[in-house]
This record gives C-alpha cells, structure tokens and sequence, in this order.
C-alpha cells in the first residue's frame, strides 16, 4: 500500500522565516519549497572566476556583482531563488527590509550542472525574463567547454 501525502503550500513569508534558520539554500516556487542541490568545487570555481573577471571589464562603471547566497525575488512568478551570480547596475533594489533579497539584476549567471541544466535553461530563463531590468543571461557548461550567452535587444 502507498500512501500519499498532501503537499504543503508556503505562504512567501513562512519560506523567508524558514530560510534564516536552516543550514541550506531552497528555492521557493509559487508555494512550494525545493531544496537546492549542493555544488561541485568546479562548479564554485566558475563562479568564482567569473566574479574576478567581471570588475575588470566593467572598471569604472557602476556595476554590483553578487555571488550564490542573494536571492532574487520575482514576483509575476511568486519565485525566490539563487543564481550563482547577478550583477546589478546602478544600486540594488531590495525585496523587503533586509538585504539578502533584491529585485533588479540585470545580468543573471548560471553554472551548470546535471540536475539543474534543463531547468536552468528553460522554466528558470523564462522566469528571470520576466525581471524588467534583467538584459543577458550567461549559462556555462561546468562539465564541457560551452557557454551560452543571450541578450535582450529589445523591449
């Protein structure tokens, strides 16, 4: 015999007050909580790399780059999640009253992985399309030499 839970729904709040207190990063998506895959030191290093490049290229202009622990929050899509890295230009705006959520990025990092690659390049680039300011999307490939670049030319 199988026995089926029901599924619980989160109100945007309860996952907030949930994500202070625990160890791990979860996705929050329309009331539902999905737990995040940890990542490889590849995976880190990319990221890593990216952030050290970036500054150097944007020297001068007013460009914030943040890595891994900020959530972007998107409202149409009632969706709380961490992109490995966003960049926002000019000064961020935050979801709330704290500073661990903004609202604004334009350029949107993400690395790769098995588990999260078809995701990554469809449900969650619809979604962070939906962000006004949101302008580029890079994907690179953590297992092979590929990376993906689209740019909004267009309203």
């Amino acid at each position: 015999m199988v026995l089926q839970t029901e599924k619980r729904h989160y109100t945007p709040q309860e996952y907030l007050e949930l994500e202070e207190r625990v160890e791990y990063r979860s996705e929050y998506r329309d009331g539902e909580i999905l737990p995040m895959p940890g990542g490889t030191t590849n995976h880190n290093k990319i990221a890593g790399n990216f952030c050290r490049k970036f500054p150097l290229i944007v020297q001068g202009q007013a460009y914030e780059i943040y890595i891994m622990d900020v959530k972007v929050w998107i409202p149409r899509y009632r969706l709380y999640t961490y992109p490995d890295v966003m960049v926002v230009k000019g000064e961020p705006i935050y979801e709330g009253t704290n500073t661990t959520t903004i609202t604004n990025p334009m350029l949107i990092v993400e690395v790769l992985s098995n588990s999260t690659k078809n995701y990554d390049k469809t449900d969650k680039f619809k979604y962070y399309r939906s962000i006004p300011e949101f302008q580029e999307y890079i994907m690179i490939d953590q297992y092979s030499f590929s990376v993906e670049q689209y740019v909004k030319k267009a309203e």
